[in-house]
């Protein structure tokens, strides 16, 4: 599952999709609920992501003692929690930006690249997603993805993330008792997926599978939010209920 954007790239799209998180949540306010993860509060969203940003950057500096529990009782119960996510996001950044490239730290996603381009690619799209999280609780719906600058490059590598790094985990609960294939095509950018469904853990490949059970297709940014369940732009040919059964096995907050 290598990478395919560098280094920086990651790093920028941290920055940028972590101040449009904050902006969105401060517009939205703290106790709005967020429509595309409907058992948080924008306040949740930001404690947790500010969680998980402070978790990257602990494990990249080789901090054992980092406790995401309290690290997001912490943001819970901040006075300013823009001011603490923001403390948190500048940390990442600054520890993606200074270790060096061969540092020893661990990953979580079978084949994933050196720890450092791994934590930046993982935080590029932990983040990018929760920000569309948060401007889906400022609009008070699901966002068309016409609203966003997120870039196709990205997206297709937060695609890939997702079908070659996420869904063939052991603990991923995407099954079916009958063998499907699902074809994911990107028509903007050319990339394709073929994922092997089956009661054993899934099985990604990349290019073209000869009569799949269903095709997804879309722009890549169409896509990347539609798999990640956080919107409902791309066309799906085949069989409808694999797209039902996505959305009930395949969603990660």
């Amino acid at each position: 599952m290598p990478a395919s954007l560098e280094l920086e790239d990651y790093v920028s799209a941290i920055a940028q999709s972590g101040a449009v998180l904050r902006d969105a949540a401060e517009r939205a306010g703290f106790e709005r609920r967020v429509p595309t993860c409907p058992d948080w509060t924008v306040a949740d969203l930001v404690a947790h992501q500010g969680m998980v940003h402070r978790w990257a950057a602990a494990n990249l500096r080789g901090d054992p003692d980092h406790d995401t529990e309290r690290s997001q009782a912490e943001g819970a119960a901040a006075p300013d929690p823009l001011a603490w996510f923001s403390a948190g996001l500048d940390a990442l950044l600054d520890t993606l930006r200074t270790v060096p490239d061969d540092v020893d730290a661990p990953v979580f996603l079978k084949d994933a690249p050196r720890p450092r381009l791994f934590w930046a690619r993982r935080q590029a799209h932990e983040t990018t997603i929760h920000s569309v999280d948060a401007l889906s609780a400022a609009v008070g719906g699901l966002l068309p993805s016409a609203d966003t600058s997120i870039a196709p490059e990205l997206a297709a590598d937060g695609i890939d993330e997702l079908l070659r790094g996420f869904l063939p985990r052991k603990k991923s609960r995407l099954r079916s008792p009958e063998p499907r294939v699902i074809l994911v095509r990107c028509h903007d950018t050319g990339h394709e997926w073929s994922l092997h469904v089956s009661g054993d853990p899934v099985v990604t490949a990349t290019g073209a599978a000869d009569a799949p059970d269903a095709v997804f297709t879309g722009t890549a940014l169409q896509l990347y939010l539609d798999l990640w369940n956080r919107a409902d732009e791309a066309a799906v040919d085949g069989r409808p209920e694999l797209s039902e059964q996505w959305r009930a096995q395949a969603r990660i907050v």
